[in-house]
């Protein structure tokens, strides 16, 4: 199959497969919902479709990130697009590092389950007293003992954990290194180890989570795990998690975007068919009128601006795009905002409700301006750059 037959061959397996699953997908739990995903999951490896961001020699499609960021627009229309095609977030992050960090060890154990969809793994970073923007600075400690690392310390949103194999923990483990980009180390740590303990998942924007879908609360009281179980080496965890969240952010944005146009369709399919007083439609008012031409123009330019930032880490690498991975970051969770919220006000009460998609969309993305940097911390960063030049003139 070529690029084109690929993409038009997932379109339509996710508005047939997927959106015919709407409302009960949304509204079930995960364990009632788990067997039909899995169903799923298996046709899309029969149709060779597994995988699509994973190089071929590992079994996936070995696509490009550019032509994953087309993918995951696709994918994104749907809340389980990514998992039903074995590319969410994040086990996909996950696989991409042990693929380039992985010792053959950590392999075969963690990484050939993971990519033949057999078990799932989590990442735990943010900590609730530290500042999830600065992953330099942590209080989850990795003291060196007999062979092993004992790991103590407190972690949040830890995505996925409820129900994962195993946890990629980011941590300090040289905390009297004078470099701090060489402080903090990446350590697989089993879930089921002695020592870990899952505090709650939780609840957000009244969502309590569960399997893939939870942020859970966990705590690690003297956990032993062997030296062997890091990723890259003792202090790469912040050059890792520098590769692991600039691709990530390229399938973010473009699974927002996904949202954003199945909202747009949405929007203007009910601005044409509402009914007003006097025989008018909703389309007929200029308001209206104007919300839909922003909301085609903001879309295009993001996706537009993704596909640039995508194609310049694909032949640059992420160093030397930094600045257009933070603008994608903070821009296309705002257009994201901006279309699903005019979406919801033109459908009025119905908006609202679990009838559309809408309202699930507003409740979960909401967090898309926080997550993988606050916009603010991406805008300041953006900003520094840029007038760096100008001081040095």
């Amino acid at each position: 199959m070529d690029f084109k037959e690929i993409k038009n061959t997932i379109k339509e397996f996710v508005e047939k497969e997927l959106f015919s699953l709407e409302p009960w997908i949304l509204d079930s739990s995960w364990e009632e919902k788990l067997p039909k995903l899995n169903e799923l999951r298996g046709k899309v490896k029969k149709m060779g479709l597994w995988l699509p961001q994973i190089p071929k020699e590992y079994g996936g499609l070995g696509l490009t990130l550019e032509q994953h960021g087309e993918i995951s627009e696709i994918l994104g229309a749907s809340p389980y697009g990514f998992y039903v095609f074995n590319c969410q977030a994040p086990d996909a992050g996950n696989m991409e590092i042990l693929i380039e960090f992985g010792t053959e060890e950590q392999k075969e154990k963690y990484l050939n389950p993971l990519l033949d969809g057999k078990i799932r793994s989590c990442f735990a970073m943010t900590e609730p007293n530290f500042a999830g923007s600065n992953p330099v600075n942590m209080g989850t400690l990795a003291t060196k003992e007999n062979g092993n690392y004992i790991i103590n310390g407190h972690k949040w949103f830890t995505s996925s954990f409820d129900g994962a194999k195993f946890a990629i923990v980011m941590l300090i483990s040289d905390p009297n290194n004078e470099n701090p980009y060489k402080k903090a180390s990446q350590i697989i740590v089993p879930t089921d180890s002695e020592g870990v303990k899952f505090i709650r998942n939780i609840s957000v924007m009244g969502h309590p989570g569960g399997g893939w879908e939870s942020h859970a609360e966990i705590k690690f009281e003297n956990v032993k795990v062997p030296l062997s179980n890091v990723l890259g080496g003792d202090g790469e965890g912040f050059s890792i998690a520098q590769k692991r969240l600039g691709p990530g952010r390229i399938h973010h944005c473009m699974r927002w975007i996904g949202m954003c146009e199945r909202s747009f369709d949405l929007m203007c399919k009910r601005a044409a068919s509402r009914e007003l007083a006097h025989g008018q439609l909703l389309a007929d008012k200029q308001t209206i009128q104007n919300w839909i031409a922003e909301c085609r123009a903001e879309i295009n330019a993001a996706r537009l601006m993704i596909k640039d930032a995508a194609h310049k880490i694909d032949s640059q690498g992420v160093y030397k795009t930094r600045n257009e991975i933070s603008i994608i970051k903070f821009y296309c969770a705002n257009v994201l905002q901006k279309v699903v919220d005019y979406a919801i006000q033109v459908h009025g009460a119905l908006g609202v409700t679990d009838d559309t998609i809408l309202a699930s969309y507003y409740r979960h993305e909401r967090a898309a301006r926080i997550y993988d940097g606050a916009d603010e911390v991406h805008k300041s960063r953006v900003a520094r750059q840029i007038l760096k030049k100008y001081r040095d003139v």
